[in-house]
C-alpha cells in the first residue's frame, strides 16, 4: 500500500474519546489547551476567551473557558454538563466529550464515556489517585472502553520529578488492572504550561513516550462494529400505500451492529418469525449489502408482523430472548434504586414494563469489595441488579455489544433516566436470584 494512500485512510478514521477527572484537575485548562495547540479554535472563539478572561487579571487566557460554556461552570470553576467538541488534525477526525468529574454528576460522566473507544484520566500530580480517580475507572471498566489514557497533570507544581510521576502511574496501573481495564498509558503533561499535551515537553526529558496528541493519533481505533452480531433495532414501520408503491412495507433502523445481506435469511424478535431480505434500501436507493450505523430501510420475503420495538437479526445468529435480566447498573437518579422497584425498561427501541427483583451486591470503590444485598442503590452507586420484565426481551451480553447489551431503566410516572445497565457486566460471579416477591398487579 502507497504512502499516500495510508495517510488517507487514517485522515477518515474517527477516534471518540472522553476526558474525566477529580474537581481541580485541571481537565477544563487541558481540554482548552489540546483545541487551543491543534489549531482548532477559531479567531473568533480565541477572542471571546480573552475578553473573558481579562476580568480576573490574569495574565494570558484562561484555557478552561473554551470548555467551560454555562455561566454556572465559570462562576464554581467546575464543569457540570457534558460537552462536545469536534475536530480534526491532518491525521485523524476527533470527537472529544468533556465530562464533568465531580461525585455529584456521575450520570454525566457515564454519558460522555458510553460511545467512546478511549477515556482520559486526568490526576493532579500532587494529590495522585484519589476517590474519584478510581470511580472514573471503574465506570471505563464498566463502559469497556478500549483504551484509557492517565494524564498526570500539573507536573510543573512537582517540579517535573519522575518519581512522582512513576508512583502515581503505578498505583492507578495496579487498580486499573484489577478492574480489568484493557489497555493502560500514562502521560505525564501540564496542561497550563503546554508540556506534552500537543508539543514535547523540554522539562522532562527523562519521559520517552509520546504527546497526548500523538497517542490520539495512533491509537488504533477497534469500534469497528461491522464484523459483531449483526443486529438492526426496528425504529419504523414504512407504509407509504401510494399508487407507485402500493404494496410497499419496510422496516426502518440504524442497524445497531454486523452486516446485512440481500437473499440472507433473518429472525425477527421476540416473536421469532423467520423470513428472508428481499431487498435494502439505503438514502431511496437500492443496495446489495449495508453495515453499522448505516440508517436503511429492510424488506422481507414474507408478509410477517414486524413492529417498531423488533430486533432484525441473523438467523444462524439470534440471541436468546428472556424476561430475567442480570446486569451491572450505575444508578444515576437522586432517588434511590430499591427491590421491588417499577420500572420501564428500554433496550434499543423496545421500551417494556419491569420490576427489579434483587440488589445482590454494591461495588465499594475504595478496595473493590462488594456490599452484599444492599438492598437499594443511592445516586452514583455502581451494583448488580435482577429484573424481571414484562415481555421476553433479545439481549446481548455487554461484553459482546456495547449497544445491544445495554438499557436504561425509566421511572414510569415522569419519564425520568434512573439507571444505566450493561447486560452480565459484573466484578463478580451473577449467582441465581430467588424470585421472592409477587408481581403486585404488574401482569408478568
Amino acid at each position: 500500500m502507497s504512502t499516500t494512500t495510508t495517510e488517507e485512510l487514517s485522515a477518515t478514521t474517527l477516534l471518540r474519546f472522553a476526558t474525566a477527572g477529580s474537581v481541580d484537575d485541571g481537565k477544563s485548562t487541558f481540554v482548552g489547551r489540546l483545541l487551543h495547540d491543534s489549531k482548532s479554535v477559531l479567531t473568533d472563539q480565541l477572542e471571546a476567551v480573552e475578553r473573558a478572561s481579562a476580568s480576573p487579571g490574569q495574565e494570558g487566557p484562561d484555557l478552561a473557558l473554551l470548555t467551560d460554556g454555562l455561566r454556572a461552570e465559570r462562576e464554581q470553576g467546575i464543569t457540570i454538563d457534558v460537552a462536545y467538541r469536534y475536530f480534526a488534525t491532518p491525521k485523524r477526525r476527533f470527537i472529544l466529550a468533556d465530562a464533568p468529574g465531580h461525585v455529584q454528576y456521575t450520570r454525566n460522566m457515564v454519558t460522555g464515556a458510553s460511545t467512546a473507544e478511549l477515556r482520559v484520566i486526568l490526576v493532579d500530580a500532587r494529590n495522585g489517585v484519589v476517590e474519584q480517580t478510581r470511580r472514573h475507572a471503574a465506570i471505563a471498566a464498566l463502559l469497556r472502553v478500549p483504551h484509557v489514557v492517565l494524564a498526570v497533570n500539573k507536573m510543573d507544581l512537582v517540579d517535573y520529578q519522575e518519581s512522582v510521576f512513576a508512583a502515581i502511574a503505578e498505583e492507578f496501573t495496579a487498580y486499573a488492572l484489577e478492574l480489568g481495564v484493557p489497555e493502560i498509558t500514562a502521560i505525564p503533561i501540564s496542561a497550563l504550561a503546554g508540556d506534552n499535551v500537543v508539543d514535547p515537553s523540554a522539562n522532562m526529558d527523562w519521559y520517552g513516550g509520546p504527546t497526548f496528541l500523538e497517542h490520539l493519533e495512533t491509537v488504533p481505533v477497534t469500534h469497528d462494529l461491522s464484523h459483531c452480531h449483526a443486529r438492526l433495532p426496528v425504529q419504523y414501520v414504512i407504509r407509504p400505500q401510494t399508487a407507485e408503491h402500493p404494496d410497499y412495507r419496510g422496516y426502518a433502523g440504524q442497524i445497531a451492529a454486523g452486516t446485512f445481506r440481500v437473499g440472507e435469511e433473518v429472525t425477527v424478535l421476540p416473536s421469532g418469525r423467520t423470513s428472508r431480505i428481499s431487498g435494502i434500501d439505503l438514502l431511496g436507493e437500492p443496495v446489495d449489502v449495508a453495515w453499522t450505523t448505516q440508517s436503511v430501510t429492510v424488506l422481507l420475503q414474507d408478509d410477517i408482523d414486524v413492529s417498531r420495538g423488533d430486533l432484525i437479526v441473523p438467523r444462524k445468529d439470534a440471541p436468546a430472548t428472556t424476561q430475567d435480566v442480570g446486569a451491572t447498573v450505575c444508578h444515576v437518579a437522586d432517588a434511590p434504586l430499591t427491590v421491588g422497584h417499577r420500572v420501564l425498561l428500554k433496550h434499543g427501541t423496545r421500551t417494556v414494563k419491569a420490576i427489579v427483583k434483587n440488589v445482590p451486591s454494591r461495588l465499594t470503590l475504595d478496595d473493590l469489595s462488594l456490599h452484599p444485598n444492599p438492598g437499594q442503590l443511592l445516586a452514583n452507586d455502581i451494583g448488580r441488579v435482577k429484573i424481571r420484565t414484562a415481555e421476553p426481551l433479545p439481549v446481548d451480553s455487554y461484553a459482546e455489544s456495547r449497544r445491544t447489551g445495554s438499557f436504561i431503566l425509566i421511572d414510569p410516572s415522569d419519564g425520568t433516566t434512573l439507571t444505566a445497565g450493561m447486560v452480565d457486566e459484573s466484578f463478580d460471579t451473577l449467582e441465581p436470584v430467588k424470585d421472592e416477591s409477587e408481581d403486585d398487579g404488574w401482569d408478568f
